[in-house]
């Protein structure tokens, strides 16, 4: 099974595509697609959507994971934005027929730490763990977009 992970925002958006096998993980590719901030809003979209697009047509997913949005009553812009972002990825996900799983944070890092209130290092080194990495991805979006695919495979097996 091949496992989509994306940790959507509107500057860098984190992918990690994660294949599954016989109860193995292995990632097939990791990477960002980034927009800049000097640009109008709705050309950061296309470009989130465009290469969201090409990843999807380039690996053929099984399944695509998101992390549900969670936002703090102080900064509701962001949860905002992360929509907009979201929301190109999940229109995405119906035009091409690909299933969609959505998983809260906590329940991320529960998956894989073992704890639901770990902080983000742990997480990034439980991702170095699981794939053997030398050295931590350069963007934490990238690890959070494996962890969402490590998440995912973690209750796949779980259901064997």
């Amino acid at each position: 099974m091949r496992i989509l992970g994306i940790d959507p925002a509107l500057s860098i958006t984190g992918y990690g595509v994660v294949d599954l096998n016989r109860g193995s993980l292995k990632i097939a590719e990791a990477g960002i697609i980034s927009t800049s901030g000097s640009q109008e809003l709705v050309k950061r979209l296309l470009k989130i959507y465009r290469g969201v697009e090409k990843l999807i047509l380039d690996t053929k997913p099984d399944v695509l994971v998101l992390e549900k949005i969670y936002a703090h009553y102080r900064h509701p812009t962001t949860a905002y934005i992360l929509g907009q972002a979201r929301g190109v990825i999940c229109l995405l996900c119906a035009q091409r027929n690909i299933p969609l799983v959505e998983y809260a944070a906590t329940r991320v890092k529960k998956a894989v730490v073992g704890k639901g209130l770990a902080p983000k290092y742990q997480v990034q080194r439980m991702v170095m763990h699981t794939f053997n990495l030398k050295s931590m991805p350069r963007y934490t979006d990238v690890s959070d977009a494996l962890a969402l695919a490590i998440t995912h495979s973690n209750i796949l097996k779980s259901k064997i």
